[in-house]
């Protein structure tokens, strides 16, 4: 097979998420899967083994969820108005933390609906459209919605035969972390003291009251994940910063009562609870590395549970104690496994296997960094190198999205098949490394992350990996803005760069983007454009365009206002002002879409720019 068609089948090749089943009726389960050329949600009965599409959607789905009778399937859809509110987190059978669904040219600016497992006519909630922060669901069929447009955020109760009713509303950043499985308390994640990195978590009845806080003040976040999942059973699963990491505390709000989990393990932890509340499953992360224990909340026990190495995107534990993860390596594709050791559930056809990861260490100006390198094969070293920038905003939300890690990646792998290696950077501001590496940047955005990076760059150019004359720089989202800034701030470093869905002008895109990223805009530089302008302008990409030396390629949309097209524009116009000129890829769907052919096209794109550009050096 050559090599554009090695990388284009690991597009195209069917994958599907974790299943997850409805806590009372555990043969009932949705997941996420692209078979019909987007990621769509799936119906999927245990028992018989019958597989239903449940949507249909141009530009694909994002999030679905089920409620715990299994009578019900969730998932939101939106209009072609605004933006979307991303939020990092899992999806479970009872809760979706916010995202966004796409349609139409996916703006991420709509409703949730629901549909019976086993089909039927859809039927939307019957609240005003708003960006998704949160769904969570009850046995009784209620729902916890959460919204948020520019009137700020809301968080709203329905239930079968009445009108949704608000339970809670502010102007700062809030989503539904969980309800309990009866519907009497709800939990909300918060930033109402004006930090969306570091939430409290508060804990509401149905009619709004307030039952219990908890904040463990400036700096340390406190995240409410999922109450104990047996009914009558008010205990809440937490996840605190108390020891300079995410850690796990299960907390009764009712009582006060909280139980810290200390575990002797380096790295970050988040967990879940067993299905008899006795015992926790505890996913521990290291150095890009995934690895499972279970907790025995009685005796404090800590049981290793056997897993291949390399990440586990998502993992869950089923009635019978067994647990179920949806696994990768680098150089292994995707596949859903059990802890008893069998394949759970196969989408079809394998994609080409890749090269595994090779570990680096390199001393940076804030302490050491963490990088990952895949060499290509069959090409000397030094190789033309691309440095991949993560996506995910810095510090936000914690998941692994927060960190480069050993997870099969189809872009990288596409890069390295095409004769190049790939260099990704675990920056100051990456999750993973505990709080103080997180929360390094803030005030400062942009120019750590790029300290770091350069530090490792000039690591690999002396080690002759990297050739430096053949270096690309590329990145989505805020990987896009770090390529942008490093562009005009390093100038003499970079022979190409690719940005897609770049932040290009702070101040600009924080005019149009959606109140949940407005908030996270404010907590990163401690204010608005109005009451911090000079480090708005100090961090955009824009302040440097006079700098800019390489050849530029930007992958833009005009409705992906998560990152505005109008401030995209604005930096293109003021590069053409110092007679400078990028190439543009423009798109109608969002830059992480669920259709697989207008990845393909993007990738290849991006394959030729930097083919051409590092030929033209």
């Amino acid at each position: 097979m050559k090599a554009e068609e090695r990388w284009q089948a690991r597009f195209r090749a069917p994958r599907v998420t974790l299943p997850t089943w409805a806590r009372q009726a555990p043969h009932r389960a949705v997941y996420r899967g692209n078979a019909s050329g987007a990621w769509e949600i799936y119906a999927w009965d245990r028992s018989s083994g019958q597989i239903r599409q449940v949507t249909d959607r141009a530009h694909g789905t994002r999030y679905g969820a089920i409620d715990p009778a299994g009578r019900w399937i969730w998932w939101f859809g939106d209009t072609d108005c605004d933006t979307d509110c991303h939020t990092d987190g899992h999806n479970t059978d009872r809760h979706t933390h916010g995202g966004t669904a796409r349609d139409g040219r996916g703006d991420g600016y709509g409703v949730w609906s629901r549909q019976p497992f086993h089909g039927g006519p859809d039927e939307p909630l019957a609240i005003p459209p708003g960006h998704p922060c949160g769904l969570a669901l009850a046995s009784d069929g209620a729902a916890a919605v959460g919204r948020s447009s520019r009137d700020g955020f809301e968080i709203l109760l329905a239930r079968p035969g009445s009108e949704p009713v608000t339970v809670y509303r502010h102007d700062e950043y809030a989503a539904v972390a969980d309800m309990s499985l009866d519907g009497s308390l709800i939990a909300v994640n918060h930033s109402e003291h004006g930090d969306a990195l570091h939430p409290a978590v508060r804990v509401v009845r149905a009619d709004g009251s307030t039952v219990a806080e908890l904040n463990d003040g400036p700096g340390r976040g406190v995240t409410g994940c999922r109450f104990a999942p047996v009914p009558g059973d008010r205990r809440l699963l937490v996840l605190h910063e108390r020891r300079g990491r995410r850690e796990p505390l299960v907390w009764d709000p009712v009582t006060g009562e909280q139980r810290e989990i200390w575990l002797r393990v380096r790295g970050e932890i988040s967990a879940d609870w067993y299905d008899d509340g006795r015992a926790l499953l505890i996913i521990h992360s290291q150095r890009g590395r995934t690895e499972l224990l279970r907790y025995d909340l009685a005796g404090g026990g800590l049981t290793p549970i056997q897993s291949p190495h390399g990440v586990i995107e998502a993992a869950a534990p089923r009635p019978d104690g067994t647990v179920e993860y949806a696994w990768s390596s680098a150089a292994h594709p995707p596949v859903v496994r059990s802890s008893n050791g069998h394949v759970v559930f196969s989408p079809g056809r394998t994609p080409p296997p890749s090269v595994p990861l090779e570990d680096i260490d390199v001393e940076g100006p804030g302490g050491r960094i963490h990088a990952l390198v895949s060499r290509p094969e069959r090409v000397a070293a030094p190789y033309p190198t691309v440095f991949l920038l993560r996506s995910a905003l810095p510090g936000f939300g914690g998941g692994t999205g927060g960190q480069d890690d050993d997870s099969f990646r189809p872009q990288v792998a596409a890069w390295v098949d095409s004769g190049f290696a790939v260099i990704r950077v675990n920056h100051r501001g990456s999750a993973g490394y505990g709080s103080a590496w997180r929360d390094a940047l803030r005030g400062d955005i942009g120019h750590i992350e790029l300290a770091d990076v350069a530090a490792v760059r000039d690591w690999a150019v002396e080690r002759r990996i990297a050739d430096p004359d053949r270096l690309v720089l590329a990145g989505t989202a805020w990987g896009g803005y770090l390529t942008l800034l490093a562009l005009g701030t390093q100038p003499k470093s970079w022979t190409a760069g690719i940005a897609a869905a770049p932040i290009a002008d702070h101040a600009a895109a924080y005019e149009d983007e959606a109140e949940c990223m407005r908030a996270v805009h404010r907590a990163l530089l401690g204010g608005s454009p109005a009451e911090v302008p000079e480090r708005y302008a100090a961090s955009s990409p824009i302040t440097y365009a006079d700098m800019v030396e390489a050849p530029l390629l930007i992958i833009t949309g005009a409705d992906d206002r998560r990152c505005p097209a109008r401030q995209v524009e604005r930096y293109l116009r003021a590069l053409a002002g110092h007679g400078r000129e990028a190439a543009v890829y423009r798109y109608d769907a969002d830059p992480g879409t669920p259709v697989v052919e207008e990845r393909v096209r993007r990738m290849a794109a991006s394959i030729d720019f930097a083919v051409r550009a590092l030929g033209r050096a």
